[in-house]
């Protein structure tokens, strides 16, 4: 394990060792919807983790959050409204950070982190570019620090056990991939940040969306080459609505399309298939099924496969911190799907016309 996240304290010839293991002292960046989701599931795992700052520039945001530490009984954490400085006073007494902010604020304060030493689970969309992409990555690795992307498809045991059934042939050759996404997304977002290009860089095809075009991107296993889009948004400041054209490099023809103005609901389907079966999941890993070939088309069922549960990204992130797994979510997997957000801009400003992936 990193730091001093454990230590022995007792051995002896009567004794076997015994270790305690020190909670890992997290700072929560970003305080709103989302970020509460988290800090609920983190509180959940009060064993290994211990919420010790907040950090927010808005008051009322924290107030909030700081209402969760009372339902749960736990102690108050430290509130800062800028990074930086609440970085500079708690030096020496923080071992993560959770990023929970809008996608132009990722970088710098990514950034911060690394450079304070801190390992980083970062919000899907890693950045907004994959010139920032490069970038990020160029300071982990200066900094030796830990980053893992916040995708719930990539580190979900459901995707996790599709790649791993894709690489192993268990459906033939893949053949093609179809994926889509659905949320009434333009109505529930009006009026906040994620409407705001600066902000954003993108509309439903990257926030939601962004987990249809990540975990595409971890099933199909190889860069794509050439992608054609079109994007509409529907009066809106930001694309609403998105339908994606791709090919990959071994010649894999990839759909994927996102409805941002859909009836209140929200929900995702993926199906790859193979010349042996095909295997059907969901952008963020709530599902997996797999139908092979048989001697009789009545035949063709879909079985469930069974994977092991998960609390979520949370627990992923101090699995791979632990080194209990590998990162399924480095920082090249948020490379990886910049330079696809950008082949599709690209495209779609043409009215479609296929680009090359960059």
């Amino acid at each position: 394990m990193r730091g001093c996240d454990s230590i022995r304290v007792h051995e002896c010839e009567c004794f076997a060792p015994t270790f305690i293991v020190n909670k890992i002292r997290t700072v929560v960046i970003g305080t709103g919807v989302m970020a509460r989701y988290h800090i609920e599931t983190m509180l959940k795992q009060q064993g290994t983790t211990e919420i010790v700052a907040l950090c927010d520039p808005s008051p009322q945001q924290l107030t909030l959050a700081l209402e969760l530490f009372e339902k749960y009984d736990v102690p108050v954490p430290t509130t800062g409204l800028q990074l930086e400085p609440l970085l500079q006073e708690m030096k020496g007494e923080l071992d993560a950070a959770l990023i929970v902010t809008p996608h132009a604020f990722h970088l710098k304060q990514s950034v911060a982190c690394l450079e304070s030493g801190l390992d980083v689970l970062l919000e899907k969309p890693m950045v907004m570019n994959a010139r920032q992409a490069r970038k990020l990555i160029k300071v982990t690795k200066q900094t030796g620090r830990l980053l893992v992307v916040a995708f719930p498809g990539s580190l979900s045991p459901q995707i996790r056990a599709a790649v791993k059934m894709l690489r192993e042939g268990e459906i033939g050759v893949v053949q093609s991939i179809n994926g889509m996404a659905w949320q009434n997304w333009k109505a529930n977002t009006a009026n906040t940040w994620r409407q705001m290009p600066k902000l954003s860089g993108g509309g439903f095809l990257f926030d939601t969306g962004a987990h249809l075009l990540n975990t595409t991107c971890d099933l199909v296993g190889e860069d794509f080459v050439e992608v054609a889009a079109w994007l509409d948004n529907r009066g809106a400041p930001v694309d609403i609505i998105g339908t994606v054209m791709a090919k990959t490099r071994s010649g894999v023809y990839v759909t994927m399309h996102g409805c941002g103005d859909a009836f209140p609901a929200f929900a995702s389907e993926i199906i790859v298939v193979g010349n042996k079966g095909l295997l059907r999941t969901g952008i963020w890993g709530e599902r997996l099924e797999v139908q092979l070939a048989a001697k009789r088309a009545f035949d063709f069922r879909p079985k469930k496969v069974k994977v092991s549960a998960s609390l979520g990204v949370w627990e992923q992130f101090l699995d791979v911190r632990a080194g209990k797994m590998e990162n399924p979510c480095p920082p090249q997997v948020g490379l990886r799907m910049a330079k696809l957000w950008d082949a599709i801009n690209e495209s779609a400003r043409q009215g479609g016309k296929p680009v090359s992936v960059k």
